[in-house]
């Protein structure tokens, strides 16, 4: 994104339709005309159009969402069900579910990225204003040279209002190489931008289908098991923590400043036991360590009280494309399961 030229016929337009908008006014001079405007968008919002991640997220799961759908019995949704993702992201199974199954009554998420937690609660709860701000940002970005530097300096400054902090989020997210967001040992977001002809900066109709359905979500900001609290009568968790790396060098799980090591995953293993001591369900994802040692039996002990199946999906975080491509993941669950009557945490 250095070469302005590039981007000639982008900007042009980008700039035509902010001045339709405003109707020959100077950019956002009308603001509360917009608000008008995007406040009737939100009433006419076609119902056939599926709500999606706002975001793009490392190891996402769009691929993988029938198969792991497929590990639910046919008549798990005929009755009223909580649903509880102790790992968001970007929520591609959660926006699933709640488009297709209205018996879920209510939801329950949580992730330990600060900055993605505040941007579901900005969606949710102001989602004109953060479209208003990006919009802002998508007409600003004639300045190709130094815009992105300047935002990612000003992301890690720390001292920004939700909405524009959740605006430079997501146009980090939009920007960057792959879509991944990692932070090093100080908190600070350290990927290097990407090479996009025309990324969508502001996708209004994603933003307006998201808080939609995020108005029966409870959202949380930390470590995983405070959601156990949160579990009901009928309850289905679906856990995609960091993943556990095939090689030292493949780990890409720094979302947050906090590490996801073995030890963590141990813990995690027993969070699913008391989801299972409490009769409840789970289906949580992760790495297969066979794919790089047929030897390495990790999962397969540490969960070998439950189902284990495994599933192929194309992975692409590999800055080489030679090194992307289809392989073996992880779906284990308690479907079936009547482990949880006789293991004692």
């Amino acid at each position: 994104m250095k070469n302005k030229n590039d981007y000639k016929n982008f900007i042009s337009v980008l700039c035509t339709l902010n001045c339709l908008e405003n109707s020959g006014g100077g950019a956002f001079q009308e603001q509360n005309k917009s608000e008008i405007n995007l406040k009737s968008d939100i009433t006419k919002l076609n119902n056939n159009i599926f709500s999606k991640p706002f975001v793009k997220w490392a190891g996402g799961k769009k691929q993988l969402l029938t198969q792991i759908e497929s590990l639910i019995p046919s008549d798990f949704f005929q009755s009223s069900v909580t649903y509880i993702e102790p790992f968001v992201g970007g929520g591609a199974f959660l926006f699933y579910l709640l488009n297709k199954y209205p018996t879920i009554e209510s939801a329950v998420i949580n992730d330990i990225n600060e900055d993605l937690i505040t941007t579901y609660n900005i969606i949710k709860n102001k989602p004109l204003e953060l479209i208003s701000f990006l919009k802002q940002i998508q007409y600003e970005f004639y300045k190709l040279d130094e815009f992105e530097k300047q935002k990612r300096q000003r992301f890690n400054s720390k001292g920004l209002d939700d909405i524009e902090n959740s605006a430079i989020f997501i146009f980090l997210n939009r920007t960057c190489f792959n879509g991944l967001y990692r932070v090093n040992s100080k908190g600070l977001f350290n990927v290097p931008f990407g090479k996009y002809t025309n990324p969508l900066i502001c996708d209004e109709q994603t933003l307006l289908e998201d808080s939609k359905l995020l108005q029966k979500v409870e959202i949380l900001n930390g470590d995983f098991s405070q959601t156990l609290d949160y579990l009901n009568n009928k309850t289905l968790f679906y856990l995609d923590p960091p993943y556990r790396p095939l090689t030292i060098t493949s780990s890409f799980t720094s979302y947050s400043s906090e590490r996801f090591d073995d030890n963590e995953q141990k813990r995690l293993c027993e969070f699913c036991n008391l989801i299972n001591n409490n009769k409840q369900k789970f289906i949580l994802s992760n790495s297969d360590p066979k794919n790089t040692n047929a030897n390495d039996n990790f999962f397969d002990e540490l969960y070998s009280n439950f189902n284990i199946n495994r599933i192929y999906a194309k992975r692409a975080i590999n800055s080489k494309g030679s090194k992307r491509g289809d392989i073996s993941e992880l779906l284990i669950d308690n479907f079936n399961s009547n482990f949880g009557e006789f293991y004692n945490a």
